[in-house]
């Protein structure tokens, strides 16, 4: 997604950029951002700049990241040079952060995400040394719904969203809000990012891995998901789930944060003490 402005461009399909062209919209999304003259925002794929203006208008400083060169290099004069705007012709998933943010440590990302770029968008930013204070951004509905889901309907990226930041749903946005319309809808995400991760684990990397394979067949019981997924025996999956007082037959998408993270202390005691009878062997 992007934005649109007075003036002409065309968006480009390899890119999945659709003009956004309802006012109301733009200004629910600036609204959830909650800006003042002290905020930096970073926003990515700005396109023709209908909600850079307002950002601009609204924050102390603005870095605009912009993957298309040609809406790059004529951003800033289609707004009329704002003295607070910087534009930074690159991806947002590969920028280097630090030197974009140019020794800034607090700021907030506002975005209107192409779809085939939201979700390592996202996660890249909250992964990041660096994260942002907080998080407004456009994606697909589905997408967006999946990010705010609670337990009974979560997902690997609900875990993986929520695990970094409290998110909520800001408003629905139909496809008549863009030029082109998009075959979908979208949804506006309001991510109020942790100070702390929510749940306290010693390996994030780890913690991930096991919520991946909780969930590599979704359709099954946890326990035989988890069996398939880290490739153990059920009996010492059953082993595992019991002493994290977890019902084996329950499904993945029904667990909390809290829950995955017993599993997870569990899951790495269970190794620890295989480790040690390896050792005694």
């Amino acid at each position: 997604m992007t934005n649109v402005n007075s003036g002409r461009g065309r968006p480009r399909k390899s890119l999945g950029q659709h003009f956004l062209a309802d006012a109301s919209i733009l200004d629910r999304i600036v609204a959830a951002a909650e800006l003042t003259d002290q905020d930096t925002v970073v926003e990515v794929g700005p396109g023709l700049g209908a909600l850079t203006r307002r950002l601009a208008q609204q924050a102390g400083q603005v870095i605009a990241l912009e993957i298309d060169p040609h809406l790059a290099a004529t951003l800033a004069g289609r707004l009329d040079n704002p003295a607070n705007l910087t534009v930074v012709q690159s991806d947002a998933r590969t920028v280097d952060l630090t030197a974009l943010l140019g020794g800034q440590t607090c700021y907030k990302v506002v975005a209107n995400l192409p779809y085939y770029a939201a979700n390592p968008i996202v996660r890249r930013f909250l992964e990041a040394d660096l994260p942002p204070s907080l998080m407004v951004v456009m994606l697909q509905k589905e997408v967006a719904q999946n990010m705010v889901a609670k337990p009974g309907d979560m997902g690997i990226l609900s875990v993986a969203i929520q695990y970094y930041a409290e998110a909520r749903m800001v408003c629905s946005v139909p496809p008549r809000a863009f030029r082109p319309p998009p075959k979908v809808s979208s949804s506006v995400v309001r991510l109020n990012v942790r100070s702390q991760p929510a749940v306290n684990v010693d390996d994030a990397v780890g913690f991930f891995k096991l919520v991946r394979a909780g969930f590599s067949a979704r359709r099954k019981q946890l326990r035989n998901s988890l069996a398939q997924g880290l490739g153990d025996p059920a009996p010492k999956v059953d082993a595992l789930l019991l002493s994290a007082d977890v019902d084996g037959r329950r499904r993945a998408e029904t667990l909390t944060l809290d829950e995955w993270a017993q599993i997870y202390r569990c899951w790495e005691q269970q190794g620890a003490i295989a480790s040690a009878s390896l050792r005694q062997d």
